[in-house]
């Protein structure tokens, strides 16, 4: 089997197919090509040159090619969130210089959420292994996973890693950005700039980045409004709808907080499609995603080191497998706070700022 053949079947050419498999930085003409190019690959088995050559000669004698499988919580496909699918392409990369098989890639946002049944998490984990002709040797979590559903999955996959902004508690090995110290950072940069009402958007149910906005109000003596808590899902359109329920606040925010970026994004284009000259707030998030820069105006966030994530992640997995750690281990990652056009002072709030 070989890249030609991936090529082949997913109808593209060869170079494109060694661009995906090998660079994870690289960005695909679309995620539907960047999709067939992956199922080629799984449904073939594929193991990168350097490993298929090694175990050929014998060069790690006893050494078996190990088969990792993802598992993408927040959301149920690969076009909602780009921070995943940024995030998922590192993992893939991290996956394949590691000289292991990519088994599978899911996405289950019940997984994420705290009013699923333990049913449905017990149903969608057997679903994950029945559709596979070789069991994973180990699951990489990227996403949020409640606790219930953590403990669904440890009894079906015997090595598992999380990527997260969300810790699990020292329940599984974990590479983590805090979400409260993400927050906190966003929010005192607001505070920062004079703001006194700042709005959160995103997650409020078990949420690391809810709390961290809330701790940091009360840290500063600032109310923490339940009107300037907007409750929504983490997507575009969502963050559309919420910014238009601030707006029509009688007394609305003058900055933003919101979860993620795709939320803010959302914002932003309701904001450039209802030109305000009254109502102009200051809108930060976190991800950084590669959208992110060429909003208008340019977004500012705070920045998740998604390539340093995927390494250490595949590091504690194979580590852990090949029986180098035993305790439950976890990694911190910090954010950098990347400011750009879309943050200023609460008197700008009331002006025209955008073209």
């Amino acid at each position: 089997m070989s890249i030609k053949k991936i090529a082949e079947m997913a109808g593209v050419s060869y170079s494109t197919v060694s661009r995906v498999l090998n660079d994870p930085s690289y960005k695909c003409s679309s995620e539907e090509v960047r999709s067939r190019i992956l199922s080629a690959a799984r449904e073939l088995n594929y193991v990168p040159n350097e490993a298929a050559r090694n175990l050929r000669l014998g060069v790690e004698p006893g050494r078996r090619v190990l088969y990792i499988g993802i598992l993408v919580t927040r959301t149920e496909s690969a076009n909602v969130d780009p921070f995943f699918s940024e995030l998922t392409r590192m993992t893939e990369g991290e996956i394949h210089r590691s000289m292991c098989i990519l088994s599978n890639i899911w996405y289950r946002s019940a997984f994420s959420s705290e009013d699923e049944p333990d049913e449905s998490h017990e149903r969608f984990a057997r679903e994950m292994l029945n559709s596979l002709e070789h069991a994973p040797d180990g699951l990489v979590i990227i996403g949020k996973c409640v606790p219930a559903a953590v403990k669904i999955l440890r009894k079906r996959f015997r090595y598992i890693v999380s990527i997260n902004r969300n810790s699990t508690n020292y329940e599984i090995d974990e590479v983590t950005c805090d979400g409260r110290k993400i927050a906190q950072t966003a929010v005192e940069y607001l505070i920062r700039l004079g703001h006194r009402r700042i709005a959160y958007a995103g997650d409020c149910h078990n949420e690391a980045r809810y709390r961290g906005y809330r701790e940091t109000l009360f840290k500063y003596g600032l109310d923490s409004d339940i009107d300037y808590s907007i409750d929504i899902r983490q997507s575009e359109e969502h963050g559309y709808k919420a910014m238009e329920q601030l707006a029509q606040r009688k007394n609305p925010p003058t900055a933003i907080y919101c979860a993620n970026d795709i939320i803010a994004i959302g914002m932003l284009r309701w904001l450039g499609k209802n030109r305000s000259r009254y109502y102009s707030p200051s809108v930060i998030s976190s991800d950084d995603i590669e959208e992110a820069q060429y909003t208008k105006p340019m977004l500012s966030t705070v920045r998740l080191p998604k390539d340093d994530m995927a390494k250490f992640a595949l590091y504690l997995l194979l580590d852990r497998i090949n029986g180098g750690h035993r305790a439950v281990a976890r990694i911190e990652l910090e954010g950098t706070l990347i400011l750009r056009e879309s943050c200023s002072p609460p008197d700008d709030a009331s002006e025209h700022k955008r073209p």
